[in-house]
């Protein structure tokens, strides 16, 4: 499973993950960091990313266009990376379910 993390998460969440998500990235990291929500959805749908949002814009858009991408929404106000490092960790079953149920569009985790 690939996770995408939107701009409003921090790249240092990679290397807390790398080891259940190993080919995961950033935006940052593939030219996103100030592109909008449209070329990060589609770039995610090419490139076969989850995306990993605390913006409820990309669950919205999961229910208007479906998938893929597929969307994780995290649920949280302000935390640490640590704490979206657990978060992400700690509902890994949940993630890998997401990503082989042929229905399913987003998780909302929190």
């Amino acid at each position: 499973m690939r996770l995408l993390l939107d701009q409003n998460l921090s790249p240092r969440l990679l290397s807390a993950i790398r080891d259940l998500y190993p080919d995961s990235m950033h935006v940052r990291e593939v030219g996103l960091e100030a592109a909008d929500d449209q070329t990060v959805w589609q770039y995610a749908g090419q490139h076969r990313f989850v995306i990993v949002s605390k913006d409820a814009d990309f669950h919205e858009r999961s229910f208007v266009l479906g998938h893929p991408p597929k969307v994780v929404w995290i649920r949280r106000g302000n935390c640490s990376t640590d704490e979206i490092a657990t978060l992400l960790s700690d509902h890994h079953a949940d993630l890998l379910a997401l990503d082989l149920d042929a229905a399913a569009s987003f998780l909302a985790i929190g």
